[in-house]
């Protein structure tokens, strides 16, 4: 099992880190670097690479439980992975990007559109329209039961967040709101509504542009 002390000098993350700066790392050898070692019968560079494979494949919703998936990689090399991506995520938000209208959202989710399944997304914005975070709420064809206000709100309640807008691509390509889509839409505008939360807008996203809700005066 190789560390990256182990490492020729010209393959150690670390020290071409220090010379050339972290932009000059490639995925895995940023990944190397938070790792320190491999596992027994893979060395850090190829245990590297099998995770940064699991992020290009899944990272929208990766977590601890798939990350342990990976032959070897324990539960305190993954806990140090997520912990990682976690704070990364948190303070990205310090990029103060806000969402002033329908079509800021859409920049913001657009790589959704052309997804083969439905991603039902929020994303949770401060008083001032700053962007808060993203988040995928549920992955699968859209109903009412799938859809709950209480996983919806529940990050904006934690974060004390005054809006939401929320999405959904159609893997159809079709930007005509279903009435399942009304109805869901409905009953978040009337639970943000309970918890003094407002429901900005409903994006339905496909590979060539989106449908708003807010824009086409639906329920909003």
């Amino acid at each position: 099992m190789k560390t990256i002390n182990d490492l020729e000098n010209f393959d150690k993350p670390r020290e071409k880190l220090l010379q050339k700066g972290a932009k000059h790392l490639k995925d895995y050898e940023l990944v190397a670097i938070l790792l320190g070692s491999g596992v027994k019968g893979k060395d850090v560079i190829k245990l590297s690479k099998e995770i940064v494979r699991l992020f290009e494949s899944d990272f929208d919703t990766l977590d601890i439980e798939k990350l342990l998936q990976i032959h070897g990689l324990g539960t305190a090399k993954a806990a140090q992975i997520i912990s990682a991506i976690e704070l990364s995520k948190r303070y990205l938000i310090k990029q103060n990007k806000k969402i002033t209208s329908a079509k800021d959202a859409y920049e913001e989710l657009k790589s959704y559109g052309d997804k083969k399944q439905e991603y039902f997304l929020a994303l949770y914005l401060d008083g001032a329209g700053h962007l808060c975070e993203t988040k995928v709420i549920t992955i699968g064809t859209l109903n009412q039961s799938l859809v709950h206000p209480r996983e919806v709100f529940a990050l904006a309640v934690e974060n004390r967040c005054a809006s939401i807008i929320v999405a959904h691509n159609h893997p159809s390509a079709t930007l005509e709101p279903s009435s399942a889509d009304i109805a869901i839409t409905k009953r978040l505008k009337e639970s943000g509504e309970l918890l003094g939360i407002e429901l900005l807008d409903h994006l339905i996203l496909t590979k060539d542009g989106y449908f708003s809700f807010n824009e086409e005066g639906i329920v909003l």
